[in-house]
């Protein structure tokens, strides 16, 4: 716990219950984080999530979750709007961080904040593009994908492995398999050519991840994931996809989805390479 002064704002360990709070506040912010999102959080760091309160009520949060020795990931960096630019951010932002230890961090930053996160030792890497759009209807059944559950859960870690830069199976299990999550997996000749998930969200379903070996295979996915999307009641899908697969673009292009808002992916230093032409969609911006 992190106090600045008697009566002033303290930091705290959030509960998965709390946490709920704060998810709403992203919601207002038009984050559009998925209804069942917070328990794969927690699943992989339950000691990672953060709330300042001043006089006992919540006016800010951030996330710090690790994923083993060498990565963590930041997110929710989020302070009440009435509030802001009175130095709570800063302060529960350095109480989050304390809990990264030595790792390196990582964080997808809105333009707005990245001059302050350079200021924190952060460096940018590429841009992360969100696209958003109705994905039509594909003109013929789309082959290949079943859902995740009948693959083999170590071939899907192994995968997510080659595209993270850190294992998280806690958190891959519980993000597959949580409540409106559907997971689909692309395989050919019994081996897995890619796999990704849609979620329901008060706006837009998301798609996170999208990983494949191809265009073929990521639009594949896509197209299934848009139709699972379409079953649970979504007009539209957005997708997050970085800069460094252009191959992702020109996927969401031809689907019929535009840009909508960037943000800039950052670290605090080296991270272990991942297989960036598979990357056509990352998890989340709250979680890399």
């Amino acid at each position: 716990m992190t106090s600045l002064s008697p009566g002033s704002l303290v930091v705290s360990r959030a509960t998965r219950a709390e946490w709920e709070l704060v998810e709403s506040w992203a919601a207002e912010e038009g984050w559009n984080p998925g209804r069942a999102d917070g328990d794969a959080f927690f699943a992989q760091d339950p000691d990672g999530f953060f709330l300042g309160r001043l006089d006992g009520e919540p006016v800010s949060a951030v996330s710090v979750v690790t994923y083993g020795e060498a990565y963590a990931f930041l997110g929710f960096y989020l302070v009440r709007p009435e509030l802001r630019g009175r130095g709570l951010g800063l302060a529960t932002w350095r109480a989050g961080l304390a809990h990264a230890g030595g790792r390196v961090v990582g964080l997808d930053g809105v333009p707005a904040q990245q001059d302050n996160y350079r200021r924190s030792g952060f460096v940018p890497a590429h841009r992360t593009a969100r696209y958003v759009g109705e994905v039509p209807s594909p003109e013929r059944p789309v082959t290949g994908v079943v859902p995740a559950g009948r693959v083999d859960p170590a071939l899907l870690a192994a995968y997510d492995s080659a595209c993270h830069h850190a294992e998280r199976p806690r958190f891959l299990s519980a993000w597959l398999t949580a409540p409106g999550h559907r997971a689909l997996a692309r395989v050919a000749d019994g081996r897995v050519t890619g796999f990704g998930v849609v979620r329901p969200c008060e706006g837009e379903a998301r798609v996170g991840p999208l990983f494949a070996d191809g265009p073929a295979d990521a639009a594949a996915l896509l197209d299934a994931l848009a139709e699972a999307a379409r079953e649970f009641g979504a007009r539209a899908i957005a997708v997050d996809m970085p800069e460094t697969n252009p191959a992702a673009a020109r996927l969401a292009e031809e689907r019929g989805l535009v840009p909508t808002f960037e943000t800039a992916r950052m670290y605090t230093g080296p991270v272990r390479p991942v297989a960036t032409e598979r990357v056509f969609g990352v998890t989340t911006l709250e979680l890399g």
